[in-house]
């Protein structure tokens, strides 16, 4: 089944749709996307059933499909056809971003229709093609700012997946295009993640035992388990897979990274994280 998000921008009086009539439902939607501060700013200050100043571009969602849905349906491609995003999914991915560098002070940006990031030289040597839109993972150096870039970048390659398009991390196999992007002072871009429609939706990597990724003393609860088969799905660098999870008593959880060649164990460690949140519940641990 699909439905729509409701997204604003400037032009002329719109009545709302009776199917968005419900403000308590477009909060819903929106906290299903994590946006659930930014709809209501901004819808709270107009009223619900008619926005003047404003229209609304409606986006096209896979509702059927959750986010854990999305890590189990999620591969990594490097294909991609040359169908444009449509304009509908555009706006929904706008919108996430928006809200995610609010949050997170990251300076993630989106790339449109331009090639020539993966286009010559080495950069081929990822065996990517046909790449022409890409999300630019910017924002502050050091530590911190790296895990929240694989926190939240996973994030919208989440969305992306519900919005039925494909993605892949990339941390070298690209070329900064002047002009593409802005950085403030103080920035820097620590990867790429490209987006499209895929040739084909990717194939799923052979796991190792799960049992080689925690520790845990005593019985494992399920909310656990299942946190840890989901970041066993994460996306990592070069499928490293550098990280351990602690589990302690009182419900706390500890993450670890190990030594890399390769490096990304940051960002990596923030995908992760993301993807165990997602299938643990955060209602059911507190990070360490």
């Amino acid at each position: 089944m699909t439905g729509s998000l409701l997204f604003c921008c400037p032009g002329s009086p719109v009545a709302v749709e009776p199917e968005f009539s419900a403000l308590t439902r477009l909060k819903r939607r929106g906290a299903e996307m994590g946006l659930t501060a930014l709809l209501a700013s901004r819808l709270e200050r107009q009223p619900v059933a008619y926005l003047p100043k404003y229209q609304y571009i409606r986006a096209n969602i896979n509702r059927a499909m959750t986010e854990l849905e999305a890590i189990k349906a999620r591969h990594s491609v490097r294909k991609y056809t040359d169908k444009p995003i449509e304009a509908d999914k555009v706006a929904a991915i706008r919108l996430a971003i928006e809200s995610i560098n609010a949050q997170s002070g990251l300076n993630i940006q989106l790339v449109l229709e331009e090639p020539n990031a993966f286009s010559s030289g080495m950069w081929k040597y990822g065996q990517f093609s046909g790449v022409r839109n890409y999300f630019v993972m910017a924002g502050p150096k050091g530590k911190e700012a790296e895990e929240k870039i694989g926190y939240y970048g996973e994030k919208l390659v989440l969305l992306a997946q519900t919005l039925g398009l494909n993605t892949c991390w990339v941390g070298l196999t690209y070329k900064k295009i002047l002009g593409t992007f802005t950085l403030r002072d103080g920035d820097s871009v620590h990867c790429v993640i490209a987006l499209g429609y895929g040739t084909s939706p990717g194939i799923q990597h052979p796991q190792k035992p799960v049992e080689n990724f925690y520790e845990a003393a005593g019985t494992v609860p399920q909310w656990f388990k299942d946190g840890m088969e989901a970041a066993l799905l994460a996306p990592t660098a070069i499928n490293q897979q550098k990280f351990k999870f602690i589990l302690h008593e009182g419900n706390k959880v500890e993450t670890k990274t190990h030594f890399s060649m390769a490096g990304y164990t940051n960002i990596d460690l923030g995908i992760v994280k993301y993807h165990f949140e997602v299938a643990a519940g955060k209602e059911n641990f507190t990070w360490m």
